[in-house]
């Protein structure tokens, strides 16, 4: 079981610099916003990102955490589903990336997929994702996309996907919906991407990340609780792998405007393999930087949120980029890690955790 004592949260409360951390006060009237309509780690006054301060006060003051089978801590697996057939720039690195390395069956698979038909995409490859976590014993969360707009480009028609999203699900694997774009803050938007995507699943959908990290606080954890989501997992910056509000556990977000618990638990992100990558100048680099917020992670006995874009398991030209996944789980998994999807984790806090106050 775990114990969160009410008087610890009282006391987070009487410590301004950590409850104006935990609650995100810096972002209810946020000076300025990317040009995606996010606030980026590059405008916080948040100095520390990489520690997780408010896990790390609650831990030293009695917050008692137990995971299933005795483990040390949780890493929840996700994967973002941006794209299911690659864009042609893509197509084009890859197939460069092939040719330089004379990997010229790679090369076929790169550039001649759609003579075989659309599940012969290379980005098409959730099977092989799965089997590489199983070796873990481990399993994920899909999220996916169920919208026709985006601010970019067109990404996939959802029905594409019905056969493959019924066996992620018949294999235990998790299906969330990747909120679009223009979803956020959108409650019926997000309510129609919601319906079609469980419309095409044909079960309840209730894991949910946005698309590019869209989010506004308090808002979004209030329209997401409105369309019926038992968990996000969007809590993290676009710029900046850590701990956003100093939370390295799941937790019920408090809204300052009303005083009151939200009824949606919100899993923090920690690690995006864009954001890692662009952050670090190498892999060895990107691996150390990884290695040192697992570390974190398991000194607070807490949750490690990973988001490793499907894509990126299928695309030569980032290569190191599924390498270091494969890196990651291993070494969670030498540290005795639980890594499951976010809705077990969800699970798993909501019957064992305390419950929203209203």
């Amino acid at each position: 079981m775990m114990f969160y004592p009410n008087d610890i949260l009282q006391q987070i409360q009487k410590s301004k610099g950590l409850w104006d951390l935990y609650t995100r006060k810096e972002e209810y009237s946020p000076p300025q916003l990317n040009r995606y309509g996010l606030f980026i780690y590059g405008y916080s006054e948040n100095p520390n990102i990489l520690e997780p301060a408010v896990s790390r006060y609650l831990v030293n003051n009695g917050y008692e955490i137990e995971y299933p089978a005795h483990k040390q801590f949780a890493v929840c697996l996700t994967h973002d589903v941006d794209e299911i057939y690659p864009p042609h720039k893509h197509t084009l690195l890859s197939a460069l990336t092939c040719l330089k390395g004379l990997d010229f069956n790679g090369l076929k698979r790169q550039a001649f997929w759609k003579r075989h038909g659309k599940e012969k995409s290379p980005y098409w490859n959730f099977q092989d994702i799965m089997n590489l976590e199983e070796k873990y014993g481990a399993q994920s969360s899909f999220y996916f996309l169920a919208t026709d707009t985006d601010i970019r480009r067109f990404r996939y028609n959802i029905t594409d996907l019905e056969d493959e999203l019924a066996f992620i699900v018949d294999r235990g694997w998790e299906v969330g919906l990747h909120g679009g774009y223009y979803a956020c803050n959108d409650l019926e938007e997000i309510l129609l991407e919601k319906g079609q995507l469980e419309h095409i699943l044909g079960r309840k959908v209730t894991g949910y990340r946005n698309h590019y990290l869209r989010f506004q606080v308090p808002n979004s954890w209030e329209t997401l609780e409105k369309a019926g989501f038992q968990y996000d997992t969007t809590l993290g910056y676009s710029d900046m792998v850590g701990f956003r509000n100093g939370m390295c556990h799941p937790f019920w977000p408090y809204n300052l405007r009303n005083n009151m618990e939200v009824g949606i638990l919100e899993i923090p992100m920690v690690i995006m393999d864009v954001t890692l990558f662009n952050s670090t100048r190498s892999y060895s680099e990107a691996w150390q930087m990884a290695k040192a917020l697992i570390d974190t992670v398991v000194s607070c006995h807490g949750v490690l949120t990973l988001n490793w874009h499907s894509n990126s398991f299928g695309c030569p030209f980032r290569g190191s980029w599924s390498r270091l996944y494969e890196k990651i789980l291993q070494y969670c998994d030498s540290k005795n890690a639980w890594m499951t999807s976010g809705i077990e984790i969800c699970k798993w806090w909501r019957y064992n955790d305390f419950k929203p106050t209203r």
